[in-house]
């Protein structure tokens, strides 16, 4: 009887879930008999809804016109790699200053974004600290995110790469040897001693206040690529900026290995090529004095 009534029971529960479950229909597919019907609708849409052009469909409005535009004209120097047989030349663009951001920097991704795509030229932070964007700009090495434009129009502004230079392409320079010049001098703390703490070489104020102006070098090469003894002699002589670096490990007290910078100093190009004829100073856009850190360096090294 007990198997019975347990029987009874799943057949009555049963047919309870049939009767009480809602009725879903069941999933259909789309399919696609035949492409005629659908060719007919496009041809009939493009045939009413001529397509939009693309200057409507960018989110992006092109700039009005001003009604009294200031425009001023700027000559960059330019020369491709790709065309090697053609000499280098300088190219004219006419900008609209009152469109135009306030720096050299400003202008020149105008002309790259809006006039001339092929004008290739360096640039990181536009904030003075990567030293990027050095360039020759109306016969005075800078940054370009530091020069402003003058606002004479009458004035053309004429841009050049870094002088004496060889050029990779446009405005950008090859650093190759200032690079290798900079490794040369291993720019980094150099010691044997451990701390006695085993926490960081610490140093008094006084010290510290010695490496003011040295370490604020952001090794664009504007003072090396101005100064004329580097010119003439940058296969041997390290050039202002480098040896303003390496004054700046000669000068921090943390570091015990002066003797061995100074030695790879004492030869008659790596130094003293330099005549303080003090373009370095004149033109460093971080207002550094590299003159006065190779005057330092052959001070200490005539009393050492």
């Amino acid at each position: 009887m007990a198997a019975l009534r347990s029987t009874t029971s799943r057949l009555l529960s049963s047919s309870l879930r049939s009767t009480l479950r809602p009725c879903v229909p069941a999933r259909t597919y789309a399919t696609v008999e035949g492409t005629e019907p659908i060719r007919k609708l496009a041809e009939s849409m493009s045939a009413t809804q001529p397509p939009v052009s693309e200057k409507h469909s960018s989110t992006i409005q092109d700039p009005s016109k001003s009604e009294n535009p200031t425009t001023k004209t700027f000559h960059v120097y330019r020369w491709s790699p790709e065309r090697p047989t053609e000499k280098p030349k300088m190219q004219s663009y006419t900008l609209d200053l009152k469109k135009t951001g306030p720096m050299m920097l400003d202008a020149l991704i105008r002309i790259k974004n809006e006039v001339d795509p092929t004008l290739t030229f360096r640039r990181s932070c536009r904030e003075g600290i990567c030293g990027s964007c050095a360039m020759n700009i109306d016969g005075v090495n800078t940054l370009a995110c530091l020069c402003r434009i003058p606002t004479d129009t009458k004035h053309e502004s004429r841009i050049y790469p870094l002088p004496h230079t060889y050029v990779v392409k446009d405005l950008v320079p090859d650093l190759t040897q200032f690079y290798k010049q900079y490794k040369s001098i291993k720019p980094y703390l150099q010691r044997d001693t451990p701390s006695p703490d085993g926490r960081e070489v610490r140093q008094t104020p006084a010290d510290r206040k010695k490496l003011d102006g040295l370490y604020e070098c952001i090794l664009c090469a504007c003072c090396s690529t101005s100064c004329p003894s580097y010119w003439w002699n940058s296969e041997q002589y390290l050039g202002p900026a480098v040896l303003l670096q390496s004054y700046r490990w000669l000068a921090d007290s943390r570091d015990e290995h002066k003797g061995e910078r100074k030695a790879m100093l004492d030869n008659s190009m790596s130094l003293y090529r330099c005549h303080t004829i003090l373009n370095c100073s004149r033109t460093c856009p971080k207002g550094l004095n590299p003159g006065k850190a190779i005057a330092e360096i052959k001070k200490s090294m005539a009393f050492s």
